[in-house]
């Protein structure tokens, strides 16, 4: 599989929906627009930020043609091919084939029990059968797996997978993993998905990030990346200690936990700016509302992205 030479700001788009819970086109069109205009370097669609997991195969479908009908070839579309095991995930590649796709990103094999020899065999099958690059999405707080630095590295060596977006919050295993490439010859880009330590992910020798949060402040990420192509270490930290206060809005949320408080804060955060029409979650999720909301939108005042406030 040839290498992609995707990196920089990668943000994982959300999904926003309609009452009903239909895709809300409109706000997806101003939500690209807005990824775009801040100059981000490429749209991850169908990832966890996106609610992928919640969506029937029509609904994936859709998105993925909303989402490179938006972007129109302006910068690299990937796009989540997430399931279970090897065969839902081909069957997800093949109904992607249609569209103008820069790559994608799998998981590992989960709800079965597996190891390093089927994650092995998994991720041979599916590159095999991709007409476009694969990324391993390490993501073991979902599927309860983590994706070993040796592994990884010896799955880029084969040109198996052109990259990883490390979502594991282990920094360490990060650090190990992007030192091995180093020596490697850096067969792999790594991009790492931690929102508030990419300052870190950077000196360790990241190539970029994928951060849910640069669904609310893509412009952020844009300048901490650039910054840190330039050797600019004190602009990096500013960059990162304000996105770090910003990030302060998935914890508003009472009584909700993963993607219910977090892509439910990050879209309560964008209807408040004006870009979604609703923060509509996906069944059985529900939306934030009440005290949190306002506690949100005094975060986003303070952030200077409300009130006219330059982004």
């Amino acid at each position: 599989m040839t290498t992609s030479t995707l990196s920089g700001v990668v943000p994982p788009l959300l999904t926003p929906l309609t009452a009903d819970g239909d895709l809300d086109l409109p706000s997806l069109e101003r939500l690209v627009s807005r990824l775009l205009d801040a100059g981000v370097d490429g749209i991850f669609a169908l990832g966890s930020s996106g609610e992928v997991a919640f969506f029937d195969d029509a609904m994936r479908a859709r998105v993925l043609e909303s989402v490179t009908g938006l972007v129109a070839g302006q910068v690299p579309v990937i796009a989540g091919a997430i399931d279970m095991q090897t065969h839902r995930v081909i069957q997800h590649l093949r109904s992607a084939e249609r569209f103008d796709l820069a790559g994608y990103v799998v998981t590992a094999p989960f709800y079965a029990i597996t190891g390093p020899e089927e994650i092995d065999t998994h991720f041979r099958a599916v590159a095999a059968a991709a007409d476009a690059p694969v990324w391993a999405y390490d993501l073991p707080v979902c599927v309860h797996t983590k994706l070993a630095p040796a592994q990884l590295l010896k799955l880029g060596q084969d040109g198996v997978i052109a990259g990883v977006k490390d979502s594991s919050g282990d920094d360490v295993s990060f650090r190990r993993l992007s030192a091995a490439n180093r020596a490697a010859g850096s067969p792999l880009t790594l991009m790492t998905g931690h929102e508030v330590v990419v300052d870190g992910a950077y000196l360790a020798g990241a190539d970029g990030s994928v951060p849910g949060l640069g669904n609310v402040d893509p412009a952020g990420y844009v300048r901490m990346h650039h910054a840190a192509r330039a050797g600019d270490w004190e602009q990096v930290r500013r960059e990162q200690d304000r996105l770090a206060a910003l990030f302060e809005i998935v914890f508003q949320p009472v009584g909700k936990v993963g993607p219910a408080a977090g892509v439910g804060a990050f879209k309560t955060a964008l209807r408040e700016l004006g870009v979604f029409s609703s923060n509509v979650m996906t069944s059985p999720m529900t939306s934030i509302e009440g005290e949190a909301v306002e506690r949100i939108r005094t975060i986003l005042t303070e952030s200077g992205l409300r009130e006219g406030a330059s982004v």
